[in-house]
């Protein structure tokens, strides 16, 4: 069996389905998974073995372009591609109306959740075969029911295998580090910069060097004021690659809700996520280690709660690197 899974985007939505591999190998130990991806996520999908080929997708970029011959000939050129490929079956386990687009452009019988379960109702409307799925389920297990409905294979009760292996690390961190991630795409889901610099002083006080990651130049000059108030350190500008080797090695990460808390729990690493305006419970941090997820819509959880919880999860991290 050729089978396409087509999960686009955001990097948490990509990290959350990426149990699915396993369970597909374990009932299909010969099939072939490519993964249609947008192109800034693509190394996620790329780190694990069951992936034969990922295919980038550039559709938040071309979307304000259409009036570009040169998107509309990237457009072409990769629906030719996934033509090309002769998949057996496509499985949108997005859900959306962009998402059941592009999955037809393969050619191939697309398989997704019906009109009740689906993000979008009218993406139902573009699929050969519809399953229904709990929406009050976390999003990993939505994506593991719904493959499992389509592919005809009984779920396995452990817990979700995520897969992935870190990769070799680039820039040059600590050997004993944490990662802060102070920021996210709304300010709504911040939390207080002096809370961060609490949290960076206890790691330090525990040996911990703490490293603060960022993305975009606001949140640059954001973990630079964080890192010098707590003796921390900034890296560069680091792709979603080179992040995942940061994430992936380090002793213990502290997000908020972001794609890159939901990827260090994903590689097992203890995680800690804080949640200021969304309710943890379909999206909360998941993981095969320690993970914590804090807080809720309108309710920015208090330091000493976080505390509390950083205490436990540099306890359990000491106690599996000493074999525990």
């Amino acid at each position: 069996m050729k089978l396409l899974i087509v999960k686009t985007s955001s990097m948490g939505d990509v990290v959350h389905a990426l149990p699915v591999l396993a369970d597909i190998r374990r009932a299909e130990p010969r099939a072939r998974i490519d993964w249609l991806v947008e192109a800034p996520f693509a190394a996620l999908p790329a780190l694990h073995p069951a992936v034969s080929e990922v295919l980038p997708l550039a559709w938040r970029k071309w979307r304000k372009r259409l009036g570009e011959r040169a998107t509309w000939a990237a457009m072409t050129a990769l629906r030719k591609r996934l033509r090309g490929a002769r998949y057996d079956r496509v499985l949108d386990l997005q859900g959306l109306l962009k998402s059941a687009l592009w999955a037809r452009q393969a050619g191939a019988p697309v398989a997704g959740y019906d009109r009740t379960s689906a993000r979008e109702p009218l993406a139902a409307l573009f699929y050969a075969r519809r399953a229904a799925v709990p929406r009050q389920l976390h999003a990993v297990e939505r994506c593991r029911r719904l493959a499992a409905a389509h592919l005809g294979y009984t779920l396995s009760e452990a817990a979700p295998d995520f897969g992935i292996t870190p990769p070799v690390p680039g820039w040059g961190a600590p050997i004993d580090y944490a990662v802060l991630i102070p920021s996210a795409s709304r300010d709504e889901k911040l939390w207080p910069e002096v809370h961060w610099v609490a949290l960076g002083q206890r790691l330090g006080a525990q040996g911990l060097t703490p490293v603060v990651l960022w993305g975009g130049a606001a949140e640059q000059q954001r973990a630079e004021r964080i890192a010098a108030a707590c003796e921390g350190l900034v890296p560069p500008f680091l792709s979603v690659h080179d992040a995942a080797a940061l994430l992936g090695h380090a002793r213990a990460v502290i997000g908020l809700d972001t794609g890159f808390s939901h990827l260090g729990a994903a590689f097992g690493v203890p995680t800690i996520g804080i949640y200021c305006d969304h309710e943890p419970g379909l999206a909360g941090i998941t993981g095969p280690g320690f993970v914590r997820s804090i807080g809720g819509k309108g309710q920015p959880p208090p330091l000493d709660a976080v505390m509390a919880l950083v205490d436990e999860q540099l306890a359990y991290s000491s106690s599996m690197r000493n074999g525990g």
